[in-house]
């Protein structure tokens, strides 16, 4: 048995997309495993998460995300740029499309400028929350944390927000893992470390739950950044977010968007 898949990033965000649009490839149970064994960099194909693009009864396609830990993630933003690129190119959308997501149904507008791919998503209304902790009057969740003041905001999967002076300097191998595992966040967390540069522009660093480690970039992490930074007067209305992998831009109106490339790296067939 042969499976295809098409490996896609945003902004060095990395996935492996299965298309299980017009049935079930990889069985339901099999689903995480198979996330670890392909997501390895040295033995699989590697990736920081696979993608399943599948039928919705509900949007015009449905995304799935299992990760190297062989969670389920309920959104990922990156992973969705990169999952509408697929279906764009496929014809299964149009440049507006719905896409179903554990986080509920998000509105996508993209296409192609200059043969550059981008796309916008609505992103979920970024909730200042930790369920074990109380507000702190303004809105705020925040907490001391290895000698750092965390925020707490959830854009679809939950994110811890940690402002420093340079975000070069962070060992974010040894203070990422320690505020993920923080018992205040029950589900564990998202990391991100944000570095003001002037101007509405952010800098950040991701340490990513599921992946247990930094990635390039992270759709999610960069807007729970931006709702943070705006709402403690730091930034406007629409946010410049600088990730190692390239930058996104971040909206706020009546809905939150996020606005970003996806590239399409290669495609092929795993023996299976």
């Amino acid at each position: 048995m042969e499976i295809a898949f098409t490996k896609l990033h945003g902004n060095g965000n990395d996935f492996v997309l299965i298309d299980e649009l017009k049935g079930e490839i990889i069985p339901e149970d099999m689903k995480g495993g198979f996330a670890a064994l392909f997501c390895d960099r040295r033995f699989g194909i590697g990736a920081d998460g696979i993608l399943f693009l599948q039928a919705s009864d509900s949007a015009d396609v449905r995304m799935r995300l299992f990760q190297p830990d062989e969670s389920e993630a309920a959104m990922c933003g990156n992973g969705i740029r990169c999952l509408a690129k697929y279906a764009y190119d496929a014809g299964y959308v149009k440049e507006s499309c719905s896409v179903e997501t554990g986080a509920g149904i998000v509105r996508v507008s993209a296409g192609y400028t200059d043969d550059e791919f981008t796309a916008a998503i609505t992103m979920p209304t970024p909730a200042f929350e930790r369920s074990s902790l109380p507000a702190t009057g303004n809105g705020e969740y925040r907490e001391e944390i290895r000698g750092f003041t965390v925020y707490a905001a959830n854009t679809g999967v939950p994110h811890a927000v940690v402002f420093v002076k340079e975000i070069g300097t962070v060992e974010i191998g040894i203070v990422g893992p320690a505020i993920r595992n923080h018992p205040t966040f029950p589900e564990g967390a998202n990391v991100n470390f944000v570095e003001e540069a002037g101007n509405d522009t952010i800098r950040i660093r991701t340490f990513e739950r599921g992946v247990e480690g930094e990635t390039e970039s992270c759709g999610t992490g960069a807007t729970a950044s931006a709702a943070v930074a705006r709402h403690l007067g730091k930034v406007g209305e629409m946010v410049r977010v600088e990730t190692r992998g390239g930058p996104l831009v971040i909206r706020f109106g009546e809905t939150v968007t996020m606005e970003g490339p996806a590239e399409t790296v290669f495609s092929g067939v795993i023996p299976f």
